[in-house]
């Protein structure tokens, strides 16, 4: 059966550290004006929780030029964890898991404007532009229908513009304009297409597409005009797991061309490229062949050429649900997972130490599984740094992408961790496009 892990909350530290200049790696200047608040021009907003007499619930923003954390704080709920962000970068969503609510976050003023109260958590929210983003409620309780809703939410005037019933959503995607919304229900064959714009003209607002296996996440094209399918198969209680087009060019839209993979929870898209990670339960494609470790079971990274639908490599990863996936600007594929198997200590390496993130090289397939433990909750790349920040076993690790290790012996972070108060859950670039 397929499994979902709903993320802890999080809360901001009070106690923060004095930004300092210089050092860094980026291709910038620290000493550039800054027109932000915090005066920081390369900010990252990070959620994380602390409880302490002097911490508060909010965001955290770090100096993403030479990774230190600013004097200022965001207040974002008690405890904020799992995070969005619209394209233009001017508005950071930040659900908090106490709650219930949707916290919507200026970045530009780096202020909260206001939330959304859900009628219970999300695992998932996605903000196709600055006015309005949508989350699937899977607890929703909807007369005459099983509990389940994707909610479209106002962002500018805020409440909640429509709650579509859609029994078991868990995951929602959205195509880049905000018109169209896949949602995904727990152990169902089916993906609905969500069309918000119909909500008040008396049409059919959702319409169930059947033919998959386990449908679990989907990627679009950068033009909205492709999706493709994520079959979780057997991972998820189905049978085989597939990357899938979904067939908008018939009515009612319809399951396309397939092509097999050996696991399938998470994608990323990069040209015609399609990079797959996820866990098989077969014994014959989960195996951890070519891999030194005490690891019963390892997870697949599967590259699908797009233009011909053909699987053309394949890599071994650690293992768990994956639902974390980015890559930097020398490419390198960061993957990252929950409930993986960990090895060894961090704290105490006296062995192997292993958890639950993988650096794939995609220039020579070559993999890398870091030294650390715990769940990947959050990674984040730039785009005028050769860094990766990541959020594992609730800490903010930095990693240097031209060596695959933590971004070690520097002015402000000598052990490649900034130093947090609490536990980090996600993290957001707001200056790095």
């Amino acid at each position: 059966m397929k499994k979902f892990v709903l993320l802890h909350g999080v809360l901001v530290i009070t106690s923060l550290i004095l930004v300092s200049c210089g050092g860094g790696s980026g291709s910038g200047s620290s000493s550039a004006a800054k027109s932000s608040p915090s005066n920081v021009t390369e900010r990252v907003f990070v959620s994380q929780s602390a409880s302490t007499p002097t911490a508060s619930g909010g965001l955290l923003i770090v100096n993403g030029f030479d990774d230190t954390l600013t004097r200022k704080g965001i207040s974002a709920g008690t405890a904020p964890g799992l995070m969005a962000i619209d394209p233009g970068h001017t508005t950071v969503l930040a659900f908090d898991s106490i709650t219930n609510k949707v916290e919507v976050v200026n970045t530009a003023k780096e202020t909260n404007t206001g939330a959304v109260q859900l009628a219970g958590p999300t695992m998932s929210i996605v903000e196709p532009n600055s006015s309005v983003a949508f989350a699937a409620v899977p607890s929703t309780v909807l007369i005459g229908s099983s509990p389940g809703a994707v909610v479209e939410m106002n962002l500018t005037n805020g409440g909640i513009t429509a709650t579509i019933g859609v029994p078991g959503a868990q995951t929602v995607v959205s195509n880049p304009t905000g018109t169209q919304v896949l949602a995904f229900s727990n152990d169902s064959d089916s993906v609905t297409i969500v069309s918000p714009s119909l909500v008040s003209s008396g049409s059919p607002v959702t319409v169930n597409v059947p033919g998959f296996d386990r449908p679990v996440f989907a990627v679009y094209s950068s033009d909205g005009s492709t999706a493709y399918i994520l079959n979780c198969g057997a991972q998820c209680g189905g049978t085989q797991a597939s990357v899938q087009l979904m067939n908008f060019g018939t009515t009612p839209p319809s399951a396309g061309a397939l092509v097999d993979v050996d696991a399938a929870t998470v994608a990323y898209l990069s040209g015609t490229t399609l990079y797959v990670a996820g866990t098989s339960p077969s014994p014959a494609n989960n195996a951890c062949t070519g891999e030194t470790t005490a690891a019963m079971i390892c997870g697949r990274l599967d590259v699908v050429d797009l233009t011909s639908m053909t699987v053309t490599g394949r890599a071994v990863i650690t293992n768990g649900y994956h639902d974390r996936i980015d890559l930097g600007q020398n490419g390198q594929l960061f993957i990252g997972s929950h409930t993986c198997t960990n090895v060894g200590n961090v704290n105490n390496p006296t062995g192997e130490v292993r958890g639950c993130l993988s650096i794939y090289n995609t220039a020579n397939g070559s993999v890398v599984i870091p030294p650390d433990n715990g769940d990947v909750t959050g990674l984040q790349s730039f785009s005028e740094r050769l860094v990766e920040y990541v959020a594992e076993g609730g800490y903010l690790r930095v990693y240097d992408t031209q060596t695959d290790t933590l971004l070690e012996n520097t002015q402000y972070i000598p052990t490649g961790t900034i130093v947090i108060t609490g536990i980090v859950t996600d993290i957001k670039s707001v200056d790095f496009f």
